[in-house]
């Protein structure tokens, strides 16, 4: 089969490998849709914790199952499905709650011997598979993924209705969680970003105030002065400098942070402002199954505008294409998708 390879930092190519073959448990999926995602760019710059090259890349994934092993029960030839691409040891106290993404020996595409999605046929434990409601289209399913982290940091956070909501960053997974949050009822969304075609994207998927704040070094007043007050919750879909102390500068008091995205090097905040008003930051890790099973429903009943974020369609063959186009941020890419 053909497989998209991040081969080396910066170096994306297509090879032929062996079509996985299946234990017991697991579904053999003929890959119709893939997604790049963030944290795939972080793995094409050699930056990734864990995910490093030469891999098989992608987790973001739709296709048809064209194969079951002797033990899977819930699926058959032909269901059309999408995976939450992580596992764990089934037997530690995480995983024994539902928490999964908290295991020690969390496991996900690209390590540890199993591949990534960005293949003609993926192979996913039949406990990690999710079928796609009548309906509902491959683009709609591939983005189950990236939304069910939107739906995970929206529960962190505690976002509910009448919420004012700040999203520091307008990608793919900030506009995600943005619409998380709308579904959750908050009423004030407001959306930063350094570009504009990203900014409008937000507001095309509903956001109420959008601000770029390049070249702009206290623009957290401004913010605030834009919705007429604090926001209740900062959900930090960038990774940059300094953007912890900014998230903690548009809170009120009592209110919460969570972070989102894949942070590289140390973030430092006034501890004061943190402490003092008993403001709080908390951690965001993937998801859960119960993340997953909303955020289909979500899709289904029409929460996520796909024609708004998909910006680019691209074959296999195109691959490097569509990571030079994220990477680089050309061409007003947002969430790029590869077809097999």
């Amino acid at each position: 089969m053909k497989a998209v390879y991040v081969d080396d930092a910066y170096k994306v190519v297509v090879k032929e490998v062996e079509v996985p073959v299946i234990a017991a448990n697991e579904v053999l999926i003929q890959v119709k849709v893939a997604g790049i995602c963030g944290s795939d760019i972080h793995t094409y710059k050699g930056l990734h914790p864990f995910r490093k090259p030469p891999v098989i890349i992608g987790h973001e994934v739709a296709g048809e199952v064209v194969a079951v092993g002797a033990e899977v029960t819930r699926f058959q030839i032909g269901d059309r499905v999408t995976v939450e691409p992580q596992t764990g040891c089934g037997r530690c106290e995480a995983c024994l709650t539902g928490n999964v993404n908290y295991c020690g020996s969390r496991g996900a595409p690209g390590i540890n011997g199993w591949y990534g999605t960005m293949a003609e046929y993926f192979a996913a434990p039949e406990q990690t598979v999710f079928k796609l409601p009548e309906g509902m289209t491959y683009e709609q399913g591939v983005l189950v993924e990236p939304f069910a982290v939107g739906v995970h940091a929206v529960r962190k956070a505690r976002i509910g209705v009448g919420d004012k909501v700040a999203v520091l960053g307008a990608g793919p997974i900030g506009l995600l969680a943005m619409a998380a949050a709308k579904a959750a009822g908050a009423t004030t969304l407001f959306v930063s970003d350094v570009m504009d075609y990203a900014l409008e994207t937000a507001e095309n998927m509903g956001a109420t105030h959008t601000m770029n704040i390049m070249n702009k070094e206290s623009w957290t007043a401004e913010a605030k002065s834009l919705v007429g007050g604090e926001f209740d919750k900062v959900l930090i879909a960038a990774g940059v400098p300094g953007i912890i102390d900014q998230s903690l500068q548009l809170l009120r008091r009592g209110g919460r942070t969570v972070t989102i995205a894949m942070f590289h090097g140390t973030q430092t905040f006034d501890i004061h402002n943190l402490q003092n008003q008993e403001k709080e930051i908390v951690g965001c890790m993937t998801y859960t199954r119960e993340d997953t099973i909303s955020a289909i429903d979500l899709i289904a009943a029409g929460a996520v505008k796909e024609d708004a974020i998909i910006s680019h369609r691209l074959t296999y063959e195109q691959a490097a294409e569509g990571f030079r186009l994220v990477d680089k941020k050309e061409d007003r890419s947002m969430k790029v998708l590869v077809t097999f």
